[in-house]
């Protein structure tokens, strides 16, 4: 038992790295900022609040990164490690960790068209802004995990980010990567979003049964 202790541990320690608090504190970020910045009663959009966007922009892709973290499940199994760990403690930690990461994305961007709609916006436009923020996304999920980009990078170092983003565009095989984020993206977040709507109209009807019972 002593053994299998010491195994998950190392499991955790040596292959993990802190990665998965990290990454998901990163995800967590434009998660915060969206609640902030579109679901307030009372907006205005001030100087704080168009800086707060930029912000939420930036970091944005953080959420959806975490589906390239896959790579650390298929080095873990790699590892060593019985089939049990692997089963039990990697799996589980991977899988939550990257369903919690693009559950953030998928809230961020609901919350981006409830406030588009709130503005007026029609539903085409909403649409059209999602698959924008996808695109933007792809973009930087590939310089982050190809280029090692980070999102402070567009303040410490913006040219050498926009001069490599520029590279990647206009090359063949980083392009047909980025399109293929894009796809995955796009189907993952659609799906997702219906399963969250559900659940949150779910969790309302419940509630209202509730207080009508009250």
């Amino acid at each position: 038992m002593r053994d299998k202790l010491f195994e998950i541990f190392m499991a955790l320690s040596d292959v993990y790295s802190g990665w998965i608090l990290w990454n998901l504190f990163l995800a967590f970020i434009p998660l915060a900022l969206s609640f902030w910045l579109f679901r307030r009663k009372k907006i205005s959009r001030s100087f704080l609040w168009w800086l707060a966007w930029v912000v939420f922009l930036a970091f944005l892709p953080n959420a959806p990164y975490l589906l390239t973290d896959i790579i650390h499940l298929i080095r873990g199994t790699r590892a060593g490690l019985s089939i049990w760990v692997v089963a039990l403690v990697l799996i589980p930690l991977h899988i939550t960790a990257i369903l919690g990461g693009f559950e953030a994305y998928v809230i961020s961007l609901i919350n981006q068209g409830y406030y588009l709609k709130k503005q007026g916006v029609g539903r085409v436009l909403v649409w059209s802004s999602e698959l924008l923020m996808h695109v933007l996304c792809a973009v930087g999920v590939y310089i982050g995990r190809f280029r090692r980009f980070n999102s402070w990078d567009l303040v410490t170092g913006p040219g050498n980010v926009l001069t490599t983003t520029l590279d990647d565009l206009t090359s063949k095989q980083p392009a047909a990567v980025m399109l293929i984020t894009f796809l995955i993206l796009a189907v993952f977040y659609w799906v997702m979003k219906q399963v969250t709507l559900g659940l949150f109209l779910r969790y309302r009807y419940l509630r209202m049964g509730k207080e009508v019972l009250e």
